[in-house]
């Protein structure tokens, strides 16, 4: 069910841009303008990761799943809807909203679900489905776009999301089981003073800061990527389904590779280099992979080198969601909803300063440095942090 969500939740979010230009042509938007719509989304989706994590692991993930789910997938619907730039703002943030508890709450089923040495894994596989609901939305969205318009699109997308959150309401329970503990009903409710704990700590500025220059790189691909394709590479609608489909597909495989590869090598080499060393490497070889797609001109060079980039940071996103299970043990939905919250942040930097360096100078490889910059900066703050330090104890 959660790999099913996985794919769900990023159908509904990549479909956007994928029919970018066309929305930008049919409302008139500017590529600044445009950048702010994008941005809207992902300012309520990082507001609202921490609260959404919080309420998935005090009232249950049963609920909170289902209703996140019914609540986005109505916007969605919503967004087919959109007369203008006003419109979509609104809608485009009420979408945030509800996306916003899905990998926080996520994660806390895994950290109930699964034993500490398959959740990289369990991780991996999650993510890789949302990379494969982003390979598949081209495929969808597009035919759809050319049959009857890309308002279209958005009505059949929402009607999916509202199919899973019935499913998931009558299938899952809120339970712990494993080997080593016994069935229970999952206890809720939060320690007293948890959050003085959380932020006295130095880990959780490490993580946040790594998370937030990192994310600053990942959104370009949910975000600016088709259109960067399309306007700033030259791809034409056919060529873009392939070329936005494969960088996904590479990210998916990252992440499954990635899954498995940290719950390995912590099993051998000990966590430090499971989590840790495994996700800078990732981090510093994808910003040379960024850096040489914006260097190298022509459309075969920036299909290649920007694929290569996606697939390898990816490699990374396991360990980093492992983390928050790690250091965060049974307030890791909170944690990781911390952590998703400072990505977003970056994120939403990201998306504004796309459209702002494109609309000033009218290249559109100029903000690909900077991202291949930020995703260094990204690999250094991953090398300080002690995965072997939990943030929070059990006790």
């Amino acid at each position: 069910m959660l790999v099913i969500l996985g794919m769900v939740t990023f159908l509904d979010r990549i479909n956007i841009s994928v029919a970018g230009s066309s929305i930008m042509h049919d409302l008139n938007l500017s590529p600044s303008e445009w950048g702010w719509v994008q941005s809207a989304f992902i300012l309520s989706y990082g507001l609202m990761q921490i609260p959404m994590g919080a309420l998935g692991d005090r009232f249950g993930h049963r609920k909170i799943l289902a209703a996140i789910v019914l609540w986005w997938s109505a916007f969605t619907a919503f967004t087919g809807l959109a007369g203008g730039l006003a419109s979509l703002l609104v809608i485009r943030f009420m979408f945030g909203i509800g996306e916003a508890g899905s990998s926080p709450c996520s994660t806390g089923v895994i950290s109930r679900w699964f034993e500490k040495g398959e959740v990289g894994k369990a991780q991996g596989y999650v993510w890789a489905a949302s990379r494969m609901g982003g390979a598949l939305t081209p495929f969808v969205v597009i035919p759809v776009m050319m049959w009857v318009g890309w308002r279209s699109a958005f009505y059949l997308l929402g009607a999916l999301g509202v199919i899973w959150a019935v499913v998931w309401y009558f299938y899952y329970r809120d339970t712990e089981i494993g080997p080593t503990h016994k069935v229970e009903k999952l206890k809720h409710g939060m320690q007293e003073g948890i959050w003085k704990v959380i932020l006295m700590n130095k880990q959780f500025w490490l993580i946040c800061g790594m998370y937030f220059f990192y994310a600053f790189g990942s959104w370009f691909f949910f975000s600016w990527f088709p259109t960067f394709m399309e306007l700033g590479r030259g791809f034409d609608k056919t060529e873009l389904t392939y070329a936005v489909a494969v960088p996904f597909i590479m990210s998916m495989i990252g992440n499954i590779a990635g899954g498995h590869l940290t719950d390995k090598l912590t099993n051998r080499y000990g966590i430090k280099v499971g989590r840790k060393a495994l996700g800078s490497t990732s981090l510093a070889v994808s910003a040379v992979c960024m850096f040489l797609a914006a260097f190298i001109p022509g459309k075969m060079a920036v299909f290649v080198f920007l694929s290569l980039c996606f697939g390898i940071f990816d490699l990374m996103l396991p360990s980093a969601w492992a983390l928050c299970i790690d250091l965060g043990k049974r307030h890791a939905g909170t944690l990781s909803g911390a952590m998703n919250t400072a990505g977003n942040i970056g994120g939403f930097c990201c998306g504004i300063l796309f459209g702002e360096l494109v609309q000033q100078s009218g290249n559109y490889n100029l903000p690909l440095y900077m991202i291949a910059v930020m995703l260094i900066v990204s690999a250094v703050l991953f090398a300080f942090i002690n995965p072997e330090k939990p943030i929070i104890s059990d006790e």
